[in-house]
């Protein structure tokens, strides 16, 4: 998933913080604006409207990505 993704990106750059925070939240509306943009003018026949694009997953997808985070800036950082 993207969350695991972002997240042991973030781990491996070392982001502590604040910082790792800003980046799940930059890489969560960089995706939706990627699905914006593949779907174009067609949006509405793959989404009932454009509000879960941006906010569905959001929390949930925020536990993947502070475990992916903290494992693998503990492995590359700390060990």
């Amino acid at each position: 998933s993207v969350s695991a993704l972002s997240g042991a990106t973030a781990g491996i750059l070392g982001l502590t913080g604040l910082h790792g925070f800003i980046f799940y939240f930059l890489a969560s509306v960089l995706l939706s604006v990627l699905l914006v943009l593949k779907a174009g003018r067609r949006w509405n026949k793959y989404f009932k409207s454009r509000r879960p694009l941006f906010t569905g997953g959001l929390i949930g997808g925020l536990f993947t990505y502070v475990l992916f985070w903290t494992f693998l800036y503990g492995m590359v950082h700390v060990y």
